[in-house]
């Protein structure tokens, strides 16, 4: 699976055994795209690669790999780059989140956190995009509507989620009138493992509703091809974000405080 002998596009996806990472490596591959997966679980991770090439007939390579140690991004990068093959799409999906009270929470625990979700999303943006520039492609980051308000109780999670969507904007629009669209796609609460992670079931704010993951990666998938820059999936969650600009910030933070109680 290269430039030279592929035709079909190729796409990345991080985070990609479960939730919205699964779901879109299934849109992309019903569309006939060759794949690269990168997930840590390796059992897993070969499972869904032979039920993506038995079930839609590509190229998929996957890859396993902690995306939260220091100089993982590097590593893909060098990997994909030494086995030939090229990226025309970037989905920066892995990331997690942790709830408490900050002065409780495990210090390196976050900090893995912030190199997932920022510094290795970060780095694989830098090291695709000059590859991308040459003969166009696109980027997808996965942020959250946690992008647009502070988070007690998971401070730093809404923190780097906020860097996402900054950090994705501001490069869609430096990006005007090149070949490479940028897109960053902010799900509300969402069915997946994420739940579990950050150790979050029983809080107020999924007894509000919750989406699953088919539906958030259908929407990303679209908005995507469709060259939007924000993409929020779901009424609810585009009514909240609406809201949030004209409601006063201790207001927004004491309510979601409240949200992430049980």
């Amino acid at each position: 699976m290269n430039s030279q002998t592929d035709a079909k596009k190729t796409v990345l996806i991080t985070g990609a055994t479960t939730g919205i990472g699964y779901e879109l490596s299934k849109l992309f591959a019903a569309d006939k795209a060759n794949l690269v997966l990168v997930a840590r679980n390796t059992e897993l991770l070969t499972q869904r690669q032979n039920d993506l090439v038995s079930q839609y007939g590509v190229h998929v390579k996957s890859i396993s790999l902690d995306l939260a140690e220091e100089g993982a991004a590097q590593k893909l990068y060098n990997q994909v780059k030494k086995e030939g093959i090229f990226v025309n799409t970037l989905v920066n999906n892995a990331g997690f989140g942790l709830l408490g009270a900050f002065k409780d929470t495990d210090l390196e625990t976050e900090m893995r956190m912030i190199r997932l979700n920022i510094s290795t999303l970060t780095a694989l943006t830098k090291l695709f995009l000059n590859d991308l520039l040459d003969s166009g492609g696109e980027i997808l980051n996965v942020a959250s509507t946690a992008a647009f308000e502070p988070g007690p109780m998971m401070a730093v999670y809404y923190a780097t989620k906020a860097y996402v969507l900054s950090f994705s904007e501001a490069l869609a629009t430096e990006l005007k009138g090149t070949p490479v669209k940028v897109s960053v796609l902010c799900p509300g609460p969402t069915q997946t493992e994420f739940q579990k992670t950050a150790r979050i079931r029983g809080v107020k704010l999924l007894k509000l509703g919750i989406m699953d993951a088919a539906t958030v990666a259908r929407a990303g998938y679209e908005g995507l091809k469709k060259g939007k820059t924000l993409i929020i999936p779901g009424f609810l969650n585009r009514l909240s974000v609406w809201s949030i600009r004209f409601a006063p910030r201790k207001l927004v933070t004491s309510v979601v405080e409240f949200l992430h109680k049980s």
